[in-house]
């Protein structure tokens, strides 16, 4: 390998793959260059690119630990590295309830696995083995000494939970549904959530044991007509257009708003957005929010009643990245005010541009109630949500949700986390049978070696806010947790290249957020899968996706029996021609 190529691996950059075809297709040095550019290390010269292998390099000697360790709980084996010259170490292991375990061992003690000369210094790396049982499956701080080095220690079952029914071998049946196109005489033209709890009940009533719902992430409410679940604003929010707004005009009554609602003009839009055969996005909008926002006046008027308690209570309790997201859409409102709108944070005033910069705290300050609405629409959205799962609780599963592989670019994911998500490169696919010159979906990656530095905080974060009410999580393109294809920004899908990421680490968090949300995993693995990817799944009970259309050989359609113990058959889905459709060929 040449020193391009050799930094490129280190980064996880493929060197080649083989296509649908099974032809071996090589990663072209300006596709590895660009990746590192989109990673932020510089390759514009041999010169920068020796330097920047170096510095990879000796950066992991200057360490005394990695910032992160995900370990099963059977083998709870943490690196650590000191000179040579170092008589003792000493360690302290506070676990998530605060209980402290405290030791320390001889350095030259500990098992040797390797010793290296840094500027005329040896240093070895040596291995710490804590005893297993004593140390629980959560998330824990290690702090070492000589020196202050600490790492999150993360430990984790390493399989994911499984419903008991599933562990028995009971074979369950359930529908999946698009929430939006639910059509009822109380809503409003979408989908809402009272809709989903009145199917949930039908559902439990007739013996079903899931509910799926297509991806309820945050969309743009201020540009409507960019719609799809899975290039959301951000998948830690929830879509506010699916709020059932009578619900919450009547309890507690809002004399405002039903008068609102009464006029002549609303009841004409409101008949005419619920005949529509399509949903008319902006005309919910434009039914939705101004309601929304006459209700919220009520509400703040009554600081002291229960409601605003409760609501209260849940934004005290819900974690910084949230109220961040809520900020971001409370700018977004305030720009689309401007003529033409900016859509994109990164044409904002550059002052606005950073999360934490003097101009967005201002805003911040002078427009709290801005943002307060923004968190209450969440709140409500939440609630409404919370309903619905209990109506499904009686099923063996429940809601089972559906996570996106990515969020818009100009969303609030990449502004608030612009150092974990890439802004130069898109997610995509390699040409296919299918698709010949290959798919940019034009969503940002997550850059793995931020997502480590970071101790995997945003992957935490999207897992916990998709699982909640939820029995059930699909992960769309579950092979993100192997590898991505990129497209450099700029470039055409068919001169991407796979990016690895850290598999082992991100499916033991998986497995732990399961068991901790008692939430089952659905892996959507189609496409191009990796050579043992799918026996992974298996292991770590992750369910393999199985849509009835491809589950084909050479003599037809396969039957039941030769599906996965372990996975999830379906007829269709969401960019699929519905089972109707297709048994008619009207595809």
């Amino acid at each position: 390998m040449n020193t391009l190529e050799t930094l490129a691996a280190r980064y996880g950059i493929a060197e080649s793959f083989l296509d649908a075809r099974g032809t071996l297709q090589m990663t072209t040095p300006e596709t590895r260059q660009a990746l590192l550019a989109a990673m932020g290390v510089n390759t514009d010269s041999e010169g920068a690119t020796a330097a920047a292998l170096q510095e990879y390099g000796q950066a992991e000697w200057r360490q005394t630990v990695a910032p992160v360790h995900v370990l099963l709980e059977s083998e709870l084996r943490v690196p650590v590295t000191y000179a040579a010259s170092t008589s003792r170490v000493t360690w302290q292991l506070t676990l998530e309830d605060g209980a402290e375990i405290k030791g320390e061992a001889p350095f030259d003690s500990l098992a040797l696995l390797r010793r290296e000369g840094l500027k005329g210094n040896i240093r070895e790396q040596r291995v710490l083995v804590f005893d297993t049982g004593k140390i629980p499956a959560g998330y824990h701080r290690l702090k070492f000494m000589p020196g202050e080095a600490e790492c999150q220690l993360i430990v984790t079952p390493g399989h994911c939970w499984l419903p008991p029914d599933i562990e028995q071998g009971r074979r369950l049946w359930g529908l999946a549904a698009q929430l939006y196109l639910l059509k009822s005489n109380a809503n409003w033209g979408i989908g809402d959530f009272t809709d989903l709890r009145h199917l949930a009940q039908a559902l439990v009533r007739h013996g079903a044991q899931a509910l799926g719902l297509n991806p309820l992430h945050a969309l743009f409410v201020d540009d409507p007509e960019h719609a799809s679940p899975y290039s959301p604003a951000s998948r830690l929010l929830l879509n506010v257009l699916n709020i059932d707004v009578m619900v919450l005009a009547e309890a507690p009554p809002c004399a405002e708003a039903l008068a609102q609602i009464q006029g002549v003009d609303f009841q004409r839009g409101l008949a005419a957005s619920r005949e529509r055969d399509m949903v008319d996005y902006s005309g919910v909008a434009r039914l939705k929010i101004p309601v929304l926002k006459t209700i919220f006046t009520s509400w703040g008027n009554q600081r002291e009643a229960a409601e605003w308690q409760e609501f209260e209570a849940f934004r005290r309790d819900a974690p910084e990245s949230f109220e961040q997201s809520c900020l971001f859409l409370a700018l977004r409102e305030h720009f689309a005010a401007q003529t033409p709108a900016p859509r994109n944070w990164r044409t904002w005033p550059v002052d606005y541009q950073n999360p934490r910069g003097a101009s967005v705290q201002t805003f911040a300050k002078e427009q709290h109630l801005l943002i307060t609405f923004q968190v209450w629409l969440q709140f409500v959205a939440d609630k409404q949500l919370s309903e619905a799962a209990h109506s499904a609780a009686p099923m063996a599963i429940g809601l089972y949700r559906d996570l996106a592989v990515g969020a818009d670019p100009s969303g609030a994911e990449t502004w608030i986390n612009q150092r974990a998500v890439v802004s130069q490169a898109h997610v995509g696919a390699p040409p296919d049978i299918y698709n010949p010159a290959g798919q940019d979906w034009g969503l940002p990656p997550f850059d793995p070696s931020a997502l480590r530095k970071e101790g995997y905080r945003s992957f935490i974060k999207l897992l916990r806010a998709n699982m909640c009410h939820a029995g059930g999580l699909r992960i769309d393109h579950v092979m993100a947790l192997e590898q991505l294809y990129w497209v450099p920004q700029g470039a055409t899908a068919a001169q991407g290249a796979y990016v690895r990421y850290p598999r082992e680490d991100l499916i033991g968090i998986l497995a732990l957020e399961s068991h901790r949300n008692r939430c089952l995993i659905v892996g959507e693995d189609l496409g191009t899968v990796p050579a043992g990817f799918r026996d992974r799944m298996s292991e770590a009970r992750i369910l393999s996706y199985r849509v009835l259309f491809f589950e084909k050989d050479a003599g037809g359609f396969v039957g039941p029996n030769r599906y996965p113990a372990l996975s999830l058959a379906v007829t269709g889905s969401h960019d699929l021609p519905t089972l109707s459709a297709w048994m008619e060929g009207a595809t």
